[in-house]
């Protein structure tokens, strides 16, 4: 009699390292949640202010040698220029999980997969419905609310979810990565400007020359500083936006650690540049993107636009509704099930947190509607409004389920003898 495979459970126990791992990025991510939220609200005050116009004056002004087409404005800086170290970040985190992490076995990978495209898809469809079959519509923001905020989502959950289990978040990071991903793809295939071959060609050959230093165990920044700057500048001059670079060189990073090495270029990497991309890149970024000027324009008329009804449709109750989906159909038709003590809500809650676009979503907001332009205001309004209410969402359901995460959340963290290791893990091997 054939023996029944094992069952993948959906937000099971993390492996020991990999927790350890996984608590470290989300404490950095939950600091530089805060710095964008109070950013972004600083922007949005200070562009509505009676110094409005100073704000405006500071985000286009010009810098940069025109002779490498590279004169841009402090806003175009902080899209193209600082994002293009948060994708680096994120393509090195992609590469964890792609390697170390939940994505390194498909059985376990295919329930954050599935959820995080059926998050992409349905919200892509909901919007490209509302404007294709609306007067007025501009069905090129489909990208807008593919996107996941995974710092702001993080910040809702300090508030809200401090006891929410490990693994759940981990989830919510494994899927945002994802969406990182689909997010860097939708950019270079939809969003790019005029191609243009021979720079590509060029970024090309640095990157090869990026991976043959990885090969032979170069370490000096004097090589691979200037490297990565030459790939940006060559795929910026390319017409493919260049913060598809920070996300390839990312995956050429060696991540598997040498006999002897405490730890491997990428997790260096990653230790040392998050705080920069998440305390300073992305709140910067935030600062020039969500200051919307509302002056002289009704909210609600605003609101009611095919472009903003589609992004909020598609941010609220697309992302839940994909994620759901994508990861009940994968249960469906596979033996996966969720973990004891979880619920279908759980997973909404984290579908209602994947809703927060923000960062992401305001760039392609940008990039689909052209910087400055009416549509574009709309839009960034859209995408503001859609992350508070799916934030207001996700902390009414995670407050719904505070009393099963408490107790999940002390049996996870119990440690009766006291040796910092949670007692849950007393079988594993410990820490390298």
């Amino acid at each position: 009699m054939a023996t029944d495979k094992k069952r993948t459970e959906v937000f099971e126990r993390l492996p020991l390292q990999e927790r350890v791992w996984v608590l470290r990025q989300l404490q950095d991510e939950t600091v530089g949640g805060a710095l964008l939220i109070i950013s972004a609200t600083i922007a949005l005050i200070w562009a509505n202010s009676r110094w409005g116009d100073v704000y405006f004056e500071i985000a286009n002004f010009t810098v940069g040698p025109a002779a490498l087409n590279l004169d841009l404005s402090l806003a175009t800086w902080a899209a193209d220029g600082l994002l293009a170290v948060f994708f680096f970040v994120a393509g090195l985190e992609l590469k964890h999980e792609l390697v170390k992490g939940s994505l390194s076995q498909p059985s376990k990978a295919a329930v954050p997969v599935a959820a995080a495209l059926g998050g992409m898809i349905v919200p892509a469809a909901i919007y490209a419905a509302v404007n294709l079959s609306s007067s007025g519509g501009e069905p090129s923001g489909w990208g807008i609310p593919m996107a996941t905020d995974i710092a702001f989502a993080l910040a809702v959950l300090a508030v809200a979810g401090r006891r929410l289990p490990v693994a759940v978040r981990a989830f919510l990071l494994t899927l945002a990565v994802v969406d990182d991903l689909g997010a860097i793809i939708v950019i270079a295939l939809f969003y790019s400007d005029k191609f243009e071959l021979m720079p590509f060609v060029g970024s090309l050959v640095c990157m090869f020359g990026y991976w043959l230093a990885q090969r032979a165990r170069i370490t000096t920044p004097l090589l691979y500083v200037p490297l990565a700057l030459l790939t940006w500048v060559l795929m910026h001059e390319s017409g493919v936006h260049a913060t598809v670079a920070g996300v390839a060189l990312a995956m050429l990073t060696r991540i598997k650690e040498d006999p002897g090495e405490q730890e491997a270029p990428a997790e260096r990497l990653q230790h040392s540049l998050h705080p920069l991309s998440a305390g300073f890149c992305v709140p910067v970024f935030a600062f020039f993107a969500a200051g919307v000027d509302l002056r002289g324009q009704s909210l609600l008329d605003s609101l009611e636009s095919p472009v903003a009804i589609g992004i909020m449709l598609g941010l609220v109750l697309g992302k839940p509704i994909g994620v759901l989906l994508g990861a009940g159909l994968t249960a469906r038709f596979t033996r996966a099930s969720l973990a004891k003590g979880l619920s279908s809500l759980d997973v909404v809650a984290v579908g209602l947190l994947a809703g927060i676009g923000f960062t992401v979503s305001l760039l392609i907001t940008e990039l689909a509607f052209g910087y400055g332009t009416e549509t574009t205001s709309t839009g960034k309004i859209a995408v503001l409004s859609a992350s508070v209410i799916a934030a207001g969402l996700a902390i009414i359901a995670l407050r719904i389920r505070a009393r099963a995460y408490r107790a999940m959340h002390e049996e996870e963290e119990r440690d009766d003898d006291q040796d910092g290791i949670p007692d849950v893990y007393r079988d594993q091997p410990p820490l390298p």
